[in-house]
This record gives C-alpha cells, structure tokens and sequence, in this order.
C-alpha cells in the first residue's frame, strides 16, 4: 500500500479490494473476452463490413489489446505470472514480444528513474551522449516526437528501429537470452497473419503497415505526455482527466499517478480512488494535469512539448525504449 495514503484513504483501497468485483477480476475477464471477441469478429465479418471498417475497427482493438497487455503485466486477472502470460501472448498487436513489454514496463516502474536515459526504458527524453553523436536526421526526428502528429506518425517507427536494434546488438554480443523469446514471437506472427490472409481478404503488408502501425500511434496517444521531466519524481506523472471513450481504450491508465502509486490496483478501481482524493493527487504531481487528449491536440499538435534533450543529470547510455 503507497505511503502516501492517509488511514482513512488505505481503508478505502482496502475496501475495494475486498469488494465481489476485484476479488473475481470479473471486469478484467469481461475485457479478455470482448478485446479478442472484437478482434476475431472483426475479421470473420470483414467482406461484410467492408475494408475501410475492418480496418477502423482492428486499429482500436489492437489498441485496446495493447492496454489489455498493460493489465496482465500487472497481475490481473490472476495472480499467475505464466497464465496471465498465456492469455496476453497472442501477437495481435505485431510489433513486440510481450515478454519484452513485460520486463522493460516493470523497470519503468521504478518512479526515482522515470524519464532518465539509461534508466527509464520507456522515456522519450535523449541523453547529452545520444544527442551529441546524432545527425541532422535524428535530431529532427527526436523533436517530431515531442510533437502530439509527429509523435502519432514517427513514434512507432523509432520504437520499432529502436527494439530491433537492441535485439540484434544483444546477439552481436553473444547474449541469446531473449532470442527463444523473438523466434516464438516471429513464428506466432507468421502463423497469425497466414491465417488471416487465407481466411480473409487482409494481406499481411496491410495488416502490418495499415493496421498495427496505425493502432501503436493510437496506443501512444496516452504516453505523448503522461511524463515530464523533473526534479520530484512524483512531479513526473501525470494525470490526464480524459473523456470515457479513452478511458476505455486505455483502461484508465490516463490516471497515471495513481497506476504508479498503486500499481496493482486493476484499472476498473483507479478511477474510484482518484476522484476519492483529488485534491491530494493534484497537489501529489504537482500540478501536472491534463483536461483530456483534445487538450494535448490543440496545444502540441505542430508545437513541442518540451525539448527532447533532458534537462537534468542522467546516464550516457540510452536503452530500447517501447
């Protein structure tokens, strides 16, 4: 239980917690079963809807697979590491293993090291070193994705590059730890987008670069700005009181202080304990709130939302970023 809590705000967490609904995680499986129902049906009927639908519709649910994963790294709906591995383990969202996504979110979760290259694995913040060995080319790549539509298009192709990189720099140095992991991962994909191809009139070039491409951008529409660089880390995380669509989508995690204060809190809860205590949480990150992704649009869309140089003392080394 967070520190922070006052007696009376840890009894309500607990409360909630003894409640029907964390205890079954019945909301958790409701969503394991609409996010692949959505995503099979999708395809089953894809004549019928047509590509232009298909297509919409499995951008958001690859989305919304994505956030599904997000859950299951962090011990829902049970509390067996393997099943829950077993259930998030299909690649339908393409790009990354999800025993990468796994390991690098978790060490993401060490709040002293967020948004530090070398440390975070998931800041989008450059050391001094990256900088300075950076062309041309990178440095304005690097900037485009402190834009909201730069983030959007770019984003997922640097994180791609980025991964991939870094799995073939590891087998360069003689460390093949993770490549069972990538061989299950690409052979799976294979499996997955033949079957698609036989069944339905997808090709795999579309649903790679029309598909998963699109729903990673849509995917990193709620990390553009859910941290900041500062000297308080609880300063970093943000709160993004987001419209319920996205909330949907992102299962909550727009309430991403208190994710990071209560990470094993299940998605269905965080909003409950937010609204419980807003005033602290407001005050807990500093101010660091944002009145929905509409807000981060008008502001940032051509405009950066920082620099991507990091302003504080960091390591030289930059690791994969997802």
């Amino acid at each position: 239980m967070a520190e922070y809590l006052s007696p009376t705000q840890k009894q309500v967490v607990e409360r909630l917690l003894q409640t029907p609904m964390a205890r079954t995680e019945w909301p958790t499986w409701l969503m394991f079963f609409l996010v692949y129902g959505a995503w099979g049906a999708t395809l089953y009927w894809s004549q019928a809807l047509g590509l232009f639908a298909t297509t919409m519709l499995l951008i958001v649910t690859c989305a919304w697979f994505m956030s599904f994963q997000h859950e299951l790294v962090h011990g829902h709906p049970t509390r067996h590491r393997w099943f829950n591995k077993i259930l998030a383990y299909a690649p339908l969202a393409v790009w990354f293993p999800y025993t990468l996504y796994m390991e690098t979110h978790l060490r993401h979760h060490n709040d002293a090291n967020l948004t530090m290259p070398g440390m975070d694995p998931e800041t989008h913040y450059v050391s001094s070193a990256t900088w300075q060995r950076s062309g041309w080319l990178m440095r304005g790549l690097y900037w485009q994705r402190k834009r909201f539509w730069g983030r959007f298009m770019f984003g997922p192709a640097m994180s791609i590059v980025s991964v991939g990189r870094e799995a073939l720099g590891q087998v360069r140095r003689g460390n093949y730890r993770y490549v069972p992991m990538w061989l299950t991962h690409i052979a799976l994909l294979i499996l997955m987008l033949a079957c698609i191809r036989a069944w339905t009139p997808i090709g795999a070039l579309f649903y790679l670069f029309c598909i998963a491409y699109p729903a990673l951008s849509l995917a990193m529409v709620r990390s553009y700005y859910e941290h900041r660089a500062a000297e308080d880390c609880k300063h970093r995380i943000a709160i993004n009181e987001a419209s319920w669509p996205m909330r949907v989508l992102f299962l909550n995690n727009n309430f991403h202080l208190v994710h990071h204060d209560l990470p094993a809190l299940p998605w269905y809860l965080l909003p409950r304990v937010y609204w419980a205590n807003r005033d602290e949480y407001l005050l807990r990150c500093g101010g660091f709130r944002i009145g929905g992704y509409g807000e981060l649009i008008r502001r940032f869309s051509f405009k950066p939302v920082d620099a991507p140089l990091h302003p504080l003392p960091q390591l030289p080394h930059e690791p994969s970023q997802l």
